[in-house]
């Protein structure tokens, strides 16, 4: 990246195999904000992609303060310590991301992908591919409500090729999408299949609750492929140029009022 730097973004993935499908286009996203003078750090928490360890070792406090030293390391690392930093996340990482933002000083913004707004419905879908997966192969299969009782038993779980540790499920359950406490700025972007569609009835609620506790909230709806989840690697050009647009103009106007 050349040119003075405007903004810093750390990214937050998803869970488990959404994060693998979605590696393709959080490069992007991270190249093209490159290019306009946003420097933006890639993480993998603690158990995932080349971070050290595995899924089985990590917890819900130790994604979390990776997400946290990432943005002490980035903000050093740029030597651009007022630029507006923004947390960005993508579906369960939305989670994570506002989980670190109430633990960091000054400027904290969140940029929120197709944000999934129960860790408790995340940590049910997940489980339910085991379900799926028993009932594929012939066996039976227990349900989720006796997956979740295993795991708050203190049992581990292989989902999906995934270890699963009743620690991190734990974390995962109890984490939810409520407005920090410290008024800030947000952008949620959701993909939607058809152009022109509205966000969805489930993010113009998150949209109004954290407005009511004072954020400045823009939602969006943008037409693309459901990226995190297809059989096939798949791009939302769209969603990355319009992410880029109003990081930019907002972290500009940032700059202009001081």
């Amino acid at each position: 990246m050349s040119g003075p730097v405007i903004a810093l973004v750390v990214y937050a993935p998803p869970l488990a195999e959404e994060m693998n499908k979605s590696r393709r286009m959080a490069a992007q996203q991270a190249r093209m904000f490159a290019a306009n003078g946003v420097a933006t750090l890639l993480v993998d928490p603690l158990g995932c992609g080349d971070s050290d360890g595995d899924l089985a070792d990590a917890t819900w406090h130790a994604w979390v303060d990776d997400l946290v030293d990432a943005c002490q390391w980035l903000r050093e690392r740029t030597g651009a310590p007022g630029a507006p930093l923004w947390l960005w996340g993508l579906r369960s990482g939305c989670l994570i991301s506002v989980g670190a933002g109430s633990r960091i000083a000054g400027d904290c913004r969140h940029l929120l992908w197709q944000p999934v707004q129960s860790g408790r419905q995340c940590l049910q879908q997940f489980l339910r591919l085991k379900t799926a997966g028993g009932l594929a192969d012939g066996r039976a299969a227990a349900s989720t409500a006796e997956l979740l009782r295993q795991l708050a038993d203190g049992a581990a779980l292989d989902v999906a090729g995934y270890r699963l540790s009743s620690v991190l499920a734990d974390g995962l359950g109890a984490a939810t999408l409520e407005p920090p406490a410290r008024p800030t700025q947000a952008l949620m972007l959701e993909v939607q299949p058809q152009p022109g569609s509205s966000p969805s009835p489930g993010l113009l609620a998150l949209e109004s609750r954290w407005s009511g506790a004072g954020h400045v909230v823009a939602v969006t709806a943008v037409a693309g492929p459901s990226f995190w989840q297809t059989s096939e690697v798949e791009d939302a050009p769209e969603l990355v140029a319009l992410t880029t647009r109003l990081v930019v103009a907002a972290s500009r106007e940032t700059a202009a009022a001081r």
